[in-house]
């Protein structure tokens, strides 16, 4: 398995400078509540109220095809807009490089950076039966009858740290475990709550609110540490399994747009990385560290396209 996938903890800045102020809107290609949301919504907020930008950014919420129909959107209709952005993670690169998007690639947008990763946790109900990881996984491999929902297509993302994690457990036949992929994580954890699937496979700031609440229960995040301000939920790692998986939050742009209006976006979002606003962001919805903005994110954003396809071919998830 590919350390670039396993471990994404990592980072680089890039800065540019003397950027003028422009109006935008994000669009998070799920419903709201979920990690992408949460994506618009927080940089969106902080870059206003840092003077990145003039004016509120309009948030639009763009369900569909776990982030195709927007990218079809940026890449057919708007492809030139420059006040444009729109969030993306280690999912949006996950379907890229599985062909999920219809024959759509990464060199059609272009991506800024990112400025956290978002650990991936499991969960489950808190009235559930399994109380830790090894618990859930032997259920699996004993063959009880459980489920996950997730917010991303099957063989996405989410869907994968399940498979890693059973892979490691063991368990022969992986692709007989039951994954129910829909639009976010809110979508995905109401499932669980609800009793509809055994658990949820997704990112801590999509599970924060419930955490807190004490409607579930996180069985493991997917760190080599645990995560700071949530040290109650221990790590895979320290339950005997190696899987790390992280999802990086970061946004693209439409790919027409100038080189200075790219470099314009990506000093602004490493302004937003640098805050305070931000740290306090991170630290509230448990983000990890990780900044990565701006010319050669691209690039870096196709070498992490290409290891996640070799790591689903591993696993069997494409041919």
């Amino acid at each position: 398995m590919n350390k670039s996938i396993r471990t994404l903890i990592a980072g680089v800045a890039f800065s540019v400078a003397g950027s003028a102020t422009l109006a935008a809107e994000c669009i998070a290609p799920a419903n709201p509540g979920g990690g992408w949301d949460f994506t618009c919504r927080q940089i969106g907020k902080i870059l206003y109220d840092i003077g990145q930008v003039d004016s509120p950014v309009q948030v639009t919420n763009m369900a569909g095809g776990g982030g195709g129909l927007a990218y079809s959107h940026v890449v057919n209709e708007r492809s030139d807009d420059v006040d444009l952005i729109v969030a993306a993670s280690q999912a949006t690169a996950t379907r890229l490089a599985q062909n999920a998007y219809g024959g759509a690639t990464a060199d059609q947008v272009r991506f800024v950076g990112a400025i956290g990763a978002d650990p991936g946790v499991i969960v489950v109900a808190a009235d559930s039966p399994y109380n830790s990881l090894d618990d859930l996984m032997g259920a699996i491999q004993s063959g009880e009858d459980i489920s996950f929902a997730g917010g991303s297509a099957a063989g996405g993302f989410d869907h994968l740290k399940v498979l890693m994690l059973a892979k490691e457990k063991g368990i022969e036949d992986i692709r007989s475990i039951k994954y129910i992929g829909v639009d976010g994580g809110a979508d995905a954890i109401t499932q669980t709550i609800g009793g509809f699937t055994t658990g949820m496979t997704g990112d801590m700031s999509e599970i924060v609110g419930f955490l807190k609440s004490g409607e579930v229960k996180a069985l493991a995040v997917l760190t080599e540490e645990r995560v700071p301000g949530f040290e109650d939920v221990p790590t895979a790692v320290e339950q005997g399994y190696e899987t790390v998986a992280v999802n990086w939050r970061g946004l693209y742009v439409p790919k027409n747009i100038s080189d200075e209006r790219f470099e314009e976006w990506g000093a602004k979002l490493q302004a937003v990385a640098d805050s305070d606003e931000w740290k306090e962001a991170m630290a509230a919805n448990g983000l990890a560290p990780f900044t990565k903005v701006g010319g050669d994110f691209q690039s870096w954003v196709d070498g992490v396209i290409a290891d996640t396809e070799a790591l689903s071919r591993e696993i069997g998830v494409i041919q």
